[in-house]
Parts: structure tokens; C-alpha cells; sequence
């Protein structure tokens, strides 16, 4: 039998619905056990995703020696104390994203996990979609000429569910936690650089515990080129990246949350339009075979310990931005 990473899930979060059964039709991975601080969830989840084992409580299934990894999707303050936890239990860590509360959250689970000697991994998993590579090599070409600029938008209208724990700001709530990460991860992906500045204008929600329900930014990056991008809990769904260049654009209309029916992405070069969608992928999937393998060191990890970190320190300079009316300096 091929070898197996053993998974435990700690949480009964809804993101399990899309991560946990893409673990299970992976290569290299099989989940065995769940845990809730309600043991009735716990068994309804073990019941739903046919997982073995269940616990009551994240201690307990800390402690169960067949696990060699955990997938964190708790909700975002409890990110550090149980990826920590789980470090010192000697599990390795793929923390749901954004991966803390700030950079210097995000710096203490990096230096924890490598401490315990584990691999810790942000769980964004569109970077694991194979098209990535495939726009790169398109940029790299000089099809579209030389960048000009990114946009971006990653919104959807939750607002009716006020009992969203996206909405409770001492637990990480809001926007540009939940959905802004995307675009200003994808950014710094793209261009292979740190932005020098953020300024961002969001609607602070009375309604909504005072979170920031929508966020429109603008990040500064080296080479005159800017990101701008909205992110919103309270608008319309929209999940897209644009890419512009001196001599065309590139169009990923299914930028985070790939839709089948939609091309991978469209070039327009030159004044004339093709589509690309040679790519058939779970991202899910390959984000747990790529995690797998950087456990037993056959493969590097898809984004550097300090990549997290770096995203935090933009998303802390954007929120502040959004707070303080002003541009932030980074």
C-alpha cells in the first residue's frame, strides 16, 4: 500500500465539506478522526464525511498517536493557541486561512512549528491550481507586454446570518480577513514581490459587530505596479483577477473558487481573445498530496515558513489603512 499521512481534523467547521473529502480522494492522505467541543457534532461530522474516529474535545484527538497531521479550519483567534498545541503534540499543521490575527501571531506559530520540528502550512488552496504556473509562464513570455497592474474581487452577501462568526471582530471577523487575503496573497504571488504601501477605505458595520463588511485597497508595489482590489461579506458574488499588461490582459474569471463551466483563464493580446482551460484540478486535493509529500521531505513546501507571515503584514497595514483614513507605509 502506497504510504498514507494520517489526518485528524480539529473542528466541525462548513470549509470541512469542501477540504476534508478532497483529503480522503487524495494520494497520499486519509482522514481518521474529528474533533468538536460537541461530541454530537463530532460524531454527526464522522458520520457525514466517514471518518472513523471522533472526539469531544481537540485534547483528545491531539493526543491519538496514529495522526501525523492536522487541518485547522477554526474560527481565526484560536489559529495560533491550536497550531501551537498541535506542534508540541508533534503534528504537522494546515492551518485555514488567514493563518493568525497579525504578522507577529503569524512569526509565533512559524518559529512553534519549527521548534517541534513540524511543517506548518497557510491553507490556501488556489495556489495549488496548476493555471498558476501556467499565467506565470504566459507573463514571463511577454504576451501580454509588461505589467501595469492587478485588480481583484472576492465578494459574496452574507450579511442576513448575523450570528456568522465572520461578524464577532475579537475572533478575526470581517472582509479582508475572510476574503481579502485572496487577492492580496495572489498579488504578491504573481509579481514575486512585498507591496511598499497599503491604503484601503472599508464600511465599518454597526450591525455586523463593528467588522469590516466591505474593503476596497490599493497596495503599492515596486516597479510603479499596484494591486487594487475589493473584498466584501455584504455585496454581490464575485471571485476574479485581472492581470494587465503594456500589450493585453490576462482574465481569470473563477480567480479563488474555480467554476467548471468557466475557462481556467482568457488572454487578450494583440487584439485578439483565446481561452485556456486545459486544467482539470482539485486544488483541495492538491494542496493535501503537496502538504503529504513536504512532510516526507519529497517535495519543497508550495509557499515558503515565512510566506504567511509576509501576507499578515500586509493585511494588518490594510486594516489599519481602513481605520486610520490613511496610506500605510510598509
Amino acid at each position: 500500500m502506497p504510504q498514507q499521512l494520517n489526518w485528524g481534523v480539529i473542528g466541525a467547521a462548513g470549509i470541512n465539506g469542501s477540504v476534508v473529502p478532497a483529503i480522503q480522494a487524495s494520494s497520499t492522505g486519509r482522514v481518521i478522526a474529528i474533533a468538536s467541543r460537541d461530541t454530537a457534532k463530532a460524531e454527526a461530522a464522522a458520520l457525514k464525511y466517514d471518518i472513523p474516529s471522533f472526539y469531544g474535545s481537540y485534547e483528545e484527538l491531539l493526543k491519538d498517536e496514529r495522526i501525523d497531521a492536522v487541518y485547522i479550519p477554526l474560527p481565526n483567534h484560536l489559529h495560533k493557541e491550536w497550531t501551537i498545541r498541535a506542534a508540541e503534540a508533534g503534528k504537522h499543521v494546515l492551518c485555514e486561512k488567514p493563518l493568525a490575527l497579525d504578522a507577529a501571531e503569524a512569526q509565533h506559530m512559524v518559529d512553534a512549528c519549527e521548534k517541534a520540528g513540524v511543517k506548518l502550512a497557510e491553507a490556501f488552496m488556489y495556489r495549488h491550481h496548476p493555471r498558476l504556473e501556467r499565467i506565470k509562464e504566459v507573463i514571463l513570455s511577454g504576451e501580454i507586454g509588461e505589467l501595469r497592474g492587478l485588480r481583484g474581487a472576492f465578494t459574496f452577501n452574507g450579511a442576513a446570518n448575523k450570528d456568522n462568526v465572520r461578524f464577532r471582530a475579537e475572533w478575526g471577523g470581517g472582509s479582508v480577513y475572510d476574503v481579502g487575503c485572496y487577492p492580496i496573497s495572489a498579488a504578491r504571488y504573481i509579481l514575486g514581490s512585498e507591496p511598499l504601501a497599503a491604503t484601503a477605505h472599508a464600511l465599518f458595520s454597526a450591525e455586523h459587530g463593528g467588522v469590516d463588511m466591505m474593503c476596497s485597497g490599493l497596495l503599492e508595489f515596486p516597479g510603479d505596479i499596484a494591486l487594487t482590489f475589493d473584498c466584501g461579506m455584504w455585496a454581490d458574488f464575485r471571485n476574479s483577477l485581472e492581470i494587465v499588461g503594456t500589450d493585453g490582459r490576462i482574465e481569470i474569471p473563477g480567480a479563488f473558487l474555480p467554476n467548471k463551466e468557466d475557462p481556467d483563464f482568457v488572454i487578450y493580446s494583440n487584439g485578439k481573445c483565446r481561452e485556456d482551460k486545459a486544467f482539470s484540478a482539485n486544488q483541495y486535493t492538491l494542496q493535501a498530496d503537496r502538504f503529504a509529500r513536504s512532510v516526507w521531505g519529497e517535495d519543497s513546501p508550495l509557499m515558503p515558513a515565512e510566506d504567511p507571515v509576509l501576507n499578515m503584514r500586509v493585511i494588518d497595514a490594510v486594516l489599519k489603512s481602513a481605520r486610520e483614513k490613511a496610506r500605510i507605509a510598509l
